[in-house]
C-alpha cells in the first residue's frame, strides 16, 4: 500500500477540520499525479473537483488553501489534456496555476508559487510556446533553497524537456549533470525521472554521432529509469521510457527490438486509457515501418495519430506526426497531398514557436519533392526558411540535412546539368521553361497577357502552356475577369 492509499483512509477520520480535510485531499492528489496515476489523483479531490472544463469551487476556501487546490487542479488538468489530447486544456489549466501563483505569492508563500510555476512551465512546453516555458522556469527557480528538493528537482526536469524539444542536446545534458546533486535524495519517481531524462539526451546524441557507446550509455540509462519507476509505481513513465527505447533500436536499425519494446508501451498505455501517449507510441511505429518500407501499414496508423494529436490541440506533436503523413504519401506516390500536408506540418509549428519542428518540416519537403516536384524558386525559399529556423539547433544530423538541402538548392537554381543521374534533355527544356514562365507572372503581378507580351509568346500560346505542361504554375495567375454584358439590346429587323 502507498503512502498515497493509506492517507485515502484518513479522510474518514471525523475530527478533520474543514481545511485540513481539503489539504489532505491536495496533498493525496499530488502525490497520486506525481505518480501518473490520474485517475485516482481525480478521485481523492472529490468534490473540489469535477474535471477539466470545471472551475474548482474555492470561493468560501482561505486563500492559501484555495490555492492549494487550484495548483492541484491546474496540475492535473494540464497533464491530463496532455495524456488523453483534451482539447483546449492547456489554456484551462494555465488559468488556473496563474490564480495559484497570484495566491501563493499574496501569502508569501514563495515554495509554493515556485511549483506552480514550474506546471504552468510545462504547459506552454506541450503548446510549444518553448522560450515563455524557458522564462517561467527560470523564474521559478529564484526564490527556492537548497532544502527545496522535490520542487528543485521537478524544475530542472522541466527545464530538460524544453532543451531536447529544440534538439539543444548538450544544454540539457548541463542541466542534468549540474542538477546531479539534487536528485541523489530526491524519490524513487524523480529518480526514474532523472535517468530517463538523461538517456534520452544520450539517445540522441548517439544517434546523431553513430557512437555505439553513448547507445550503451543510454539503454543504461533508460534502464535505470525503468527500475526507479516501477519502484515508485509510475507505470506512465515506464511506457514512456519502453517508447524512447523503442525509438533508440530503431535509430540503429534493430527493428524486431523496437516493435517489442512498442507492444510492451501499448499494453501499458491501452489498459490505463491513455490516448496521448498511445499515439505516441504509434507514431514510433510509423517510423518503424517506415524504415522498413511497410508503407501501407505506417499510413493507416499515421492516419489515426494525425486525428488525435489534431482534436487535441498538441500543436508540436501534430506536426511532427503530419511530417511522418508526408513521407508516407510521398513514398506512395500521392505526391500532391504529401507536398501540402508538409506545408501544413512547417505552418503549424512555426505557428506555436516550435522552430527546430518547424524547420525539420521544411526540410523533409525539401528531400521529399525539392529534386524535381516543386520549382527551382520554391526551393530557393524553402531553404532559407529552413536555414532561419534551425539557426539554434546543436543536432549534427539536422545540420547535415540542412546542408544537403543546400545542395539540391543550388542544383534546382542552376539548371539541370548534363552528367546528372536523372538528366534529359526534354527535362532540362521543361525546367528551364517553368522557371522563364514563374519569373514572367511574378514580373507581371499574375496578370496572363503582360506575361505572355514578356515572353514574346501570343496569349493563346501562353495560357495553352499553363494549363497543359505547367498546371502547378497556375495559382500564381490573377483571376480572369469576366466581361459584363451590355444591358443595351440589339435593335430588331
Amino acid at each position: 500500500m502507498t503512502l498515497a492509499e493509506e492517507r485515502l483512509k484518513e479522510l474518514d477520520n471525523p475530527s478533520l477540520a474543514e481545511n485540513e480535510r481539503v489539504l489532505l485531499r491536495c496533498r493525496i492528489a499530488a502525490e497520486f499525479t506525481h505518480a501518473g496515476q490520474y485517475e485516482a489523483a481525480i478521485e481523492a479531490l472529490g468534490e473540489l473537483w469535477r474535471g477539466i472544463g470545471e472551475r474548482p469551487g474555492v470561493e468560501r476556501l482561505p486563500p492559501e488553501v484555495a490555492a492549494e487546490v487550484l495548483l492541484q487542479c491546474g496540475a492535473l488538468a494540464g497533464m491530463l489534456g496532455g495524456a488523453r489530447n483534451i482539447s483546449g486544456s492547456q489554456e484551462w489549466a494555465k488559468d488556473l496555476l496563474t490564480e495559484a501563483i497570484r495566491k501563493f505569492q499574496s501569502q508569501g508563500k514563495y515554495q509554493r508559487a515556485a511549483e506552480a510555476q514550474c506546471e504552468l512551465g510545462a504547459c506552454y512546453w506541450r503548446l510549444g510556446s518553448h522560450d515563455d516555458a524557458r522564462l517561467v522556469m527560470r523564474e521559478a527557480l529564484k526564490p527556492l533553497t537548497d532544502a527545496d528538493v522535490e520542487v528543485r528537482a521537478k524544475i530542472h526536469l522541466r527545464r530538460t524537456l524544453v532543451e531536447i524539444s529544440e534538439n539543444r542536446c548538450y544544454e540539457a545534458l548541463n542541466i542534468l549533470r549540474d542538477a546531479e546533486p539534487v536528485f541523489e535524495s530526491a524519490s524513487d519517481a524523480l529518480k526514474g525521472r532523472w535517468h530517463g531524462q538523461k538517456g534520452l539526451v544520450l539517445d540522441k546524441l548517439a544517434t546523431a554521432e553513430r557512437n555505439t557507446e553513448l547507445f550503451d550509455r543510454a539503454i543504461i540509462e533508460y534502464t535505470a529509469s525503468i527500475y526507479h519507476c516501477e519502484r515508485a509505481r509510475h507505470e506512465r513513465y515506464c511506457a514512456r521510457t519502453l517508447n524512447n527505447l523503442a525509438m533508440l533500436f530503431y535509430e540503429f536499425g534493430r527493428y524486431k527490438e523496437a516493435h517489442e519494446h512498442l507492444d510492451r508501451a501499448e499494453f501499458i498505455f491501452t489498459r490505463l486509457k491513455d490516448p496521448g501517449n498511445l499515439a505516441q507510441v504509434d507514431e514510433t511505429r510509423v517510423r518503424v515501418l517506415i524504415a522498413q518500407k511497410r508503407y501501407r501499414e505506417a499510413e493507416r496508423i499515421i492516419a489515426g495519430v494525425v486525428k488525435t494529436f489534431d482534436q487535441g490541440g498538441e500543436a508540436v506533436l501534430l506536426a511532427d506526426a503530419l511530417v511522418l503523413q508526408g513521407i508516407v504519401w510521398a513514398r506512395l506516390g500521392a505526391v500532391e497531398q504529401s507536398i501540402q500536408i508538409l506545408y501544413r506540418a512547417v505552418e503549424v509549428a512555426e505557428g506555436v514557436g516550435a522552430l527546430t519542428g518547424a524547420g525539420l518540416a521544411a526540410v523533409t519537403l525539401i528531400e521529399e519533392h525539392g529534386a524535381v516536384r516543386l520549382s527551382a524558386p520554391e526551393v530557393s525559399k524553402l531553404y532559407m526558411r529552413a536555414d532561419r529556423l534551425l539557426k539554434g539547433t546543436q543536432d549534427a544530423e539536422d545540420v547535415a540535412r540542412l546542408r544537403g538541402c543546400a545542395r539540391v538548392a543550388l542544383r534546382r537554381l542552376s539548371g539541370m546539368q548534363l552528367h546528372e543521374k536523372n538528366f534529359s534533355f526534354y527535362g532540362a527544356v521543361h525546367e528551364l521553361e517553368a522557371k522563364l514562365i514563374e519569373q514572367a507572372l511574378e514580373e507581371a503581378g499574375g496578370s496572363v497577357v503582360r506575361a505572355a507580351r514578356l515572353l514574346g509568346l501570343k496569349h493563346q500560346t501562353f495560357t495553352s502552356m499553363l494549363q497543359s505542361r505547367h498546371q502547378k504554375l497556375l495559382p500564381k495567375r490573377t483571376p480572369r475577369e469576366r466581361r459584363l454584358r451590355s444591358i443595351i439590346k440589339e435593335p430588331e429587323g
